[in-house]
């Protein structure tokens, strides 16, 4: 297998979890026992942290709610630290499946790739959502800046390698976006996306509703139409 002779690491970043973060740890150690991960546990306040320390996991606990980016970067240092050679990015929500943390290691192998998105919309269509145009419109914005299309942009279900976590770390810039995905195609860094199915949220709430998801997306575009430019 891919994965053997080399050091993969799953960060989840957690707020609030308390409903959904049970099941999945317990699906991850039972589904890919052969990776490490550590919970990202970003200032909960309902029952996230002790459950986590009744499932005996490896956590890094916030003191407040930083945020995914301030998370994502605490991710990266411990595994640039600890020597790892691959951190993917996991849900707490049960969405992310575990069965497609080999697919996505095996491909970073098979092709060299330095980031690798699992992605929803390789062989599946979007829906005609208002969320869906947007990622539409970040995708096309990716491909007219950067020549490369990314069919699925948004999605927070992807493998960095050891440069990339090296670049994480000397640019405090960055952030675990659509933005910095751009930025990093242009940087010279190499993008590529396998298939992957994803399930509804299992439990609590996302902070990203309807009104917010509107606003993430006009963040992104407007950060690849204008602040990218500049970098």
């Amino acid at each position: 297998m891919a994965s053997i002779g080399c050091k993969v690491l799953i960060a989840i970043p957690a707020y609030n979890e308390e409903e959904c973060i049970e099941g999945t740890i317990a699906e991850l150690r039972s589904k890919a026992p052969q990776y490490d991960f550590v919970v990202i546990n970003d200032g909960s306040t309902d029952d996230t942290g002790s459950i986590l320390k009744r499932l005996n996991c490896k956590v890094i606990t916030m003191p407040i709610n930083c945020g995914l980016t301030v998370g994502f970067q605490t991710a990266v240092r411990y595994a640039v630290d600890n020597g790892y050679d691959y951190l993917i990015q996991f849900d707490a929500d049960g969405q992310h499946r575990p069965e497609y943390l080999s697919v996505l290691v095996d491909e970073a192998h098979k092709t060299n790739s330095d980031i690798v998105i699992g992605s929803r919309f390789i062989t599946e269509k979007k829906d005609t959502s208002m969320r869906m145009a947007g990622s539409r419109l970040i995708s096309f914005l990716i491909k007219l800046m950067c020549g490369q299309r990314i069919t699925d942009p948004t999605s927070g279900f992807r493998l960095f390698s050891k440069p990339v976590l090296e670049e994480f770390c000397s640019d405090k810039s960055l952030n675990p976006e659509p933005e910095t995905i751009a930025l990093l195609i242009k940087r010279g860094y190499s993008v590529s996306e396998v298939q992957v199915s994803m399930r509804e949220r299992q439990g609590g709430e996302s902070y990203l509703n309807p009104v917010k998801s509107v606003q993430y997306m006009v963040r992104v575009v407007v950060s690849l139409l204008f602040v990218q430019r500049f970098r």
